[in-house]
């Protein structure tokens, strides 16, 4: 029988098949991508074709090697990749550097089970060059995109910065809510809420006074004012009515009823998965694309990256068969249901995200091999999934009116007060015994929240046991979560789900957003790229064009819209003085390129005035900025400025806060005079922290003045001359070894305390040993194994999490470290980030942080150097398809692709 060579690009995945296929197939990984465009440069001649240059990853090149000396020993070769763009991409760049003798068959599957395995050999095909052609098509605009406008970002706001066609209108959308929330006057009002002890109790809220509607938070404007339709109670009229309605009758005057019915949502695609994990799981987007790629891999679900809402008729089987086993026919609707939608930017596969195989496997089963994230995720697929199938919850919802006098100390008549109360009785929940989806307003009720009133009927009459006047404050709109921004993006036809939970982890990465909890919160380096690209690149951040942007990219994977003469235009432009890249509005005459556009950037953008954000005007008149410096955010005021804190939100740095920060105690502060020398003491800031100096500067000195850092526990508004003195006596000398008569000293590093014998150090567990250890407490910490240069046994963690790594399956701790805290299972390190505290750690974000550094892998020692450029043909049917080399020319005359810049995100 003839022995195979399967490949997949995940060694998980490699493991889960190997073990159904048997011995007649040899399965291995390519560990993702083999090749892509070069790290550095262009990678794109503009000016033949937009040829690509590809180029082998050089960690690949041993993946590439064991490759082909497995292909030597087998007789044919089946790419097993996975069924989207991507992974077609990936089995037709190992078809390039493979060069296989052997026939080549592209074998597709949705779901990692036995007999969709077995169908997948038997039924394989050829590489699809359309999907081929769809990646790259992306990728190179990708590049064209990110490349060149990354170089401006580098000369005009700060170096390792980047842009990117879904990425910087994510960024803009985040930068955008922050200002409407710096912009935003918040308005008091009141209202008065009345506690009837009925069976069931219920409350009540005041709607009208007098025939006017009573103000509520809906009612107001950004900027703090209200629709004139509606009357404000403040806090003394909302009392003197809470004060009139003392013993007063409420009456009854009218009851709606009404019948509702709630139909299931469909089963889950990326993009709502991605939405349901951050709500009801509180995984950020990349967390449940790691966790449904494991699932995936491991057999127990379908795969996770698509578009699609349809489920197959063995999907639809298997979950109306466990409906009725588990709910009973009266929760079985009479016909399947089916779901579909309309996708412009549609992934490849063909199936909702559900639960692998003919028959699903039940949450309950899986506990003894799924756990954590997990088996929570699963559990989340599954039940959606069900949900889907079974029958539309019904009941009745209950609207309720009351009115009651109210009688006003100063007023001669009573104010006539109207009231409301509404409720829902659920008769048949249907699906809702499954599942119902989260909602991104935290305070929004789900669907499945019961709200009972009793039976009330007009005329009526009750008496309130408590009436209460209530204060509120409007809010400003709410920060995006990663769950709310990835439904935006998707609403707005920006990007694909697929690339979402790249979009999430790159903008935190790159330093435009930090976290506040799940509330994504922009940089002031973020506000200085937005400013400079709705400045200078107006349109590669308008949502209307990077929609149309995704339309007419598919339009060129579909073949009704040529590449060469597209890409020429978005780069070249056609010598017009309109926009560089269309007005959004679909007009695409009169463009300039982005070439040109860069260009022009880079000569004519005001960096300075980029890069200040106005905050306001002081009492004075005087302008007050904030600006995105190399070592931090800081405020301006004239020469005046001060540095941000990390901590602070931009929509909390107002005028007053800036004042105060620039009103701070800052420069040198004199302590006193050193008894022993006679010389001046200071304490100061510097790039490194703060520190202590005995004596002056001298200019054409040889010589600088001692210094010393000052201690954790010190700050420069605290320190005294006592302590500064200490702090100058360092290092002390602790005595000499006796064996060696080397002698021993207790110093302050960098990465904090330590002891020093000639060239040897251990590091001290407390900065106060530095000045207590003794020569018998030295000579036991040197007499200790070396751990590590500068290091000493390992402190106690900083914390123990509740549960262990998915992957490692240890145990993770949180440490302290030379670098600061940081999470680890024993086998991988990975520090914390921005926004991370350790108090706030969770196990689910511990293990993100290890599988992100997992996915880092070490560092980059070498450089590729093995080129191709190629041009596609479509390959004969049932044959190796091929492309052939397209001739290599540098874009002599392209300024663009002359500058050193960094690669860009790959969004395609």
């Amino acid at each position: 029988m003839a022995r195979s060579l399967v490949i997949v690009e995940s060694p998980a995945k490699a493991r889960t098949i190997e073990g159904i296929l048997g011995d007649d197939f040899v399965v291995e990984s390519s560990i993702g991508h083999i090749r892509d465009l070069p790290a550095k440069g262009l990678g794109v001649d503009v000016d033949h074709g937009f040829a690509p240059t590809y180029e082998v990853h050089a960690n690949k090149r041993d993946v590439i090697r064991r490759l082909k000396a497995l292909l030597k020993d087998v007789d044919e070769l089946y790419l097993a990749t996975d069924e989207d763009r991507e992974g077609e991409a990936i089995s037709w760049h190992l078809l390039e550097e493979l060069k296989p003798r052997v026939p080549v068959k592209r074998m597709v599957f949705h779901e990692i089970t036995r007999g969709a395995i077995e169908r997948a050999v038997d039924e394989w095909r050829d590489i699809d060059m359309g999907l081929v052609n769809a990646q790259e098509s992306r990728r190179i605009v990708d590049r064209l995109f990110g490349y060149p406008v990354s170089s401006v970002l580098w000369r005009k706001v700060n170096q390792g910065l980047s842009a990117g066609r879904v990425q910087s209108p994510a960024v803009r959308l985040v930068v955008e809510r922050e200002r409407e929330r710096m912009a935003f006057v918040s308005a008091d009002y009141w209202d008065l809420s009345a506690a009837f002890a009925t069976d069931p109790a219920f409350t009540s809220g005041i709607v009208a006074v007098e025939g006017k509607r009573v103000a509520q938070g809906r009612d107001f404007d950004s900027e703090g004012r209200s629709k004139e339709s509606v009357v404000v109670l403040d806090q003394a009229r909302a009392e003197a009515v809470r004060d009139g309605l003392d013993g007063a009758t409420f009456t009854v005057t009218s009851v709606e009823e009404k019948p509702f019915t709630s139909r299931p949502k469909p089963p889950f695609m990326t993009s709502t998965l991605q939405q349901e994990g951050g709500r009801k799981l509180r995984m950020t987007a990349a967390g449940v694309m790691r966790v449904a790629q494991e699932l995936y891999q491991g057999g127990y679900i379908t795969y996770m990256r698509t578009d699609s809402i349809n489920l197959s008729e063995t999907a639809i089987t298997a979950a109306r068969s466990q409906i009725r086993a588990m709910y009973g026919n009266d929760y079985l609707p009479d016909a399947p249901r089916t779901y579909s939608r309309k996708v412009k930017n549609a992934q490849e596969a063909h199936e909702a995200i559900r639960p692998a195989g003919e028959t699903f496997r039940t949450p309950d089963s899986l506990r003894g091999e799924l756990r954590g994230d997990a088996l929570a995720l699963y559990d989340l697929v599954w039940k959606r999934t069900i949900a889907c199938q079974m029958a539309d919850a019904r009941g009745r919802s209950l609207s309720v009116r009351l009115e009651a006098p109210a009688t006003e100390a100063g007023r001669a008549e009573p104010t006539t007060t109207e009231w409301s109360a509404s409720g829902r009785t659920i008769t048949f929940p249907g699906y809702m015994r499954a599942y119902v989806e989260g909602a991104d307003d935290p305070d929004a009720q789900l669907d499945d929240r019961e709200s009972l009133l009793p039976a009330l009927t007009e005329g009526q009459t009750l008496t309130p046991t408590e009436v209460e006047a209530l204060g509120h404050t409007t809010s400003p709109p709410a920060r995006y979560t990663e769950a709310s921004l990835v439904k935006r993006l998707e609403e707005l036809g920006i990007g694909r789900p697929s690339t979402y939970a790249s979009i999430m982890q790159v903008i935190q990465d790159r330093g435009y957003v930090w976290k506040k909890g799940t509330a994504l919160v922009p940089s002031w380096t973020a506000f200085a790229v937005i400013k400079l690209l709705e400045e200078h690149f107006t349109d590669l951040v308008d949502y209307a064009y990077t929609a149309r942007m995704e339309d007419e990219l598919d339009q060129i994977a579909a073949a009704s819209l040529e590449r060469e003469p597209w890409l020429h235009q978005f780069w070249f432009g056609d010598g017009g003085d309109g926009p560089a890249t269309g007005n959004g509005d679909g007009g695409d005459e009169g463009r300039i390129g982005l070439e040109r556009l860069v260009d022009e950037g880079l000569s004519k953008i005001d960096a300075a005035a980029i890069n200040s954000i106005p905050i306001g005007v002081d009492a004075d008149g005087e302008p007050i900025v904030v600006k995105p410096g190399r070592y931090g955010p800081y405020v301006k005021r004239g020469d005046e400025t001060a540095s941000v804190p990390d901590d602070i939100a931009p929509d909390e740095l107002d005028v007053a806060k800036a004042i105060e920060l620039l009103s701070a105690p800052k420069g040198d502060v004199a302590l006193g005079t050193d008894p022993e020398t006679g010389l001046a003491v200071y304490a100061k800031p510097g790039r490194y922290g703060p520190y202590v100096q005995l004596g002056e500067i001298e200019d054409g000195a040889k010589t600088k003045p001692k210094t010393s850092s000052l201690l954790q526990t010190m700050t420069l508004d605290t320190i005294t001359l006592d302590d500064a003195l200490k702090l100058l006596s360092l290092p002390r000398t602790v005595g000499v070894d006796p064996e060696s008569g080397e002698e021993i000293t207790a110093q302050n590093g960098r990465y904090g305390p330590y002891l020093k014998k000639g060239t040897d150090s251990r590091s001290l567990e407390t900065e106060e040993q530095m000045f207590t250890v003794d020569l018998d407490a030295a000579l036991r910490i040197f007499a200790q194994p070396k751990r590590g240069r500068g290091q000493a046994a390992p402190a106690a963690p900083l914390r123990e999490l509740e549960g262990k790594d998915p992957v490692s399956g240890q145990p993770v701790v949180v440490k302290d470290g030379r670098f600061g805290p940081y999470v680890t299972d024993g086998e991988t390190n990975a520090s914390l980030r921005k926004g991370d505290t350790v108090e706030n750690m969770t196990i689910d974000r511990a293990a993100e942080l290890l599988q992100i550094r997992r996915e880092a892998g070490p560092s980059k020692k070498k450089k590729a150097t093995k080129k191709k450029a190629a041009k596609k043909k479509a390959p004969a049917k049932k044959k190796a398809a091929t492309k052939k080399a397209a001739t290599k020319k540098a874009a002599t005359k392209k300024a663009a692709a002359k500058k050193k810049a960094p690669a860009e995100t790959s969004e395609g």
